[in-house]
C-alpha cells in the first residue's frame, strides 16, 4: 500500500496518537516536515490518503507552502484521495474547498466539550463516539463550511468543529492528543495562555492537566474510531 502522508507543520504539532494508530494498523506513513522546509508534494496519487496536523500560523499568512498545500488538497479531493485534518489542517481544508477562514468569537485553548450534530453524516462518522465528548482545542481562528460539506461536530464557542465532504474530514478540535503533547503545550504556550486568560474557552495549564491520563485515554478512545472510519478509505 503507498503510505499516508502527513504534513507537519510545527515541531511540537506531530502526528501523535494519529501515527500510533496507523501503526498498529500496518498502515506505511510518509511525513513530510513542512517545518524543516521540505517541499509540498504535486501530486496525491503517491499517497494512499493525506493528513494535515496542526500549526500555529494562519491559512491566510503569506506563506509559501500554503497555496501548493490548497491545490493538493483540492487535487486529492477531486481524485478522491481521502484528506483529514486537524484544527490547520481542517481550516487549510475549509480554504481549499470554498470556505472561509477568520476569527473565532473567543480562543479555545484547552479541553472542552463537542457535540455530534443528529444528521446521517454525523452519525456514520461518530457513532460509537457518545452524542458529547471531551476534545482538546487551541485556536483562534475557525472555518466555514465548505459548498457541499456537511457540519458534523459543533462546541459552545465554536459551531464549526467539524465537517464532512465524501471520504474527507476535516476538524478544528484535536483529537490526536497524547499526556506528552498537552504538557508541552502547555509549557510554550504559557504566555498565549496568559495573555487570553480572559476568555471563557481558555484554561490555565493546571487545569488543562487534570485526569489528563483518563482524558487523553479516552479521547484516544474516540480518535480510534474516527481514523478507522477515514482509514477504510484510504487508496491501495
Amino acid at each position: 500500500m503507498k503510505p499516508v502522508a502527513i504534513f507537519r507543520h510545527a515541531p511540537s504539532e506531530g502526528p501523535a496518537y494519529f501515527a500510533t494508530f496507523l501503526a498498529g494498523n500496518g498502515i506505511p506513513t510518509e511525513l513530510i516536515a513542512i517545518d524543516q522546509g521540505a517541499p509540498v508534494p504535486r501530486d496525491p496519487a503517491l499517497f494512499s490518503g493525506l493528513a494535515f496536523m496542526g500549526g500555529p500560523m494562519s491559512v491566510n499568512d503569506d506563506l509559501p507552502w500554503i497555496p501548493t498545500s490548497l491545490s493538493l488538497i483540492r487535487e486529492a479531493v477531486a481524485r478522491d484521495i481521502p484528506v483529514l485534518g486537524h484544527c490547520l489542517g481542517g481550516q487549510l481544508m475549509a480554504k481549499a474547498l470554498g470556505g472561509v477562514v477568520g476569527p473565532n468569537p473567543v480562543k479555545e485553548i484547552g479541553w472542552g466539550e463537542v457535540n455530534v450534530l443528529d444528521n446521517a453524516v454525523a452519525r456514520e462518522w461518530f457513532g460509537a463516539a457518545p452524542a458529547a465528548f471531551l476534545a482538546f482545542h487551541w485556536h483562534g481562528e475557525t472555518f466555514t463550511v465548505p459548498p457541499g460539506a456537511t457540519r458534523v461536530l459543533e462546541s459552545r464557542y465554536c459551531p464549526n468543529q467539524a465537517f464532512v465532504l465524501g471520504k474527507h474530514l476535516a476538524m478544528q478540535c484535536h483529537v490526536e492528543m497524547t499526556e506528552e503533547m498537552v504538557k508541552t503545550w502547555s509549557a510554550i504556550g504559557a504566555d498565549e495562555i496568559a495573555a487570553a486568560a480572559s476568555s471563557p474557552g481558555v484554561q490555565a495549564p493546571e487545569v488543562m492537566q487534570e485526569r489528563l491520563a483518563e482524558r487523553v485515554k479516552a479521547l484516544n478512545g474516540i480518535a480510534a474510531d474516527i481514523y478507522r472510519h477515514w482509514m477504510q478509505g484510504l487508496v491501495a
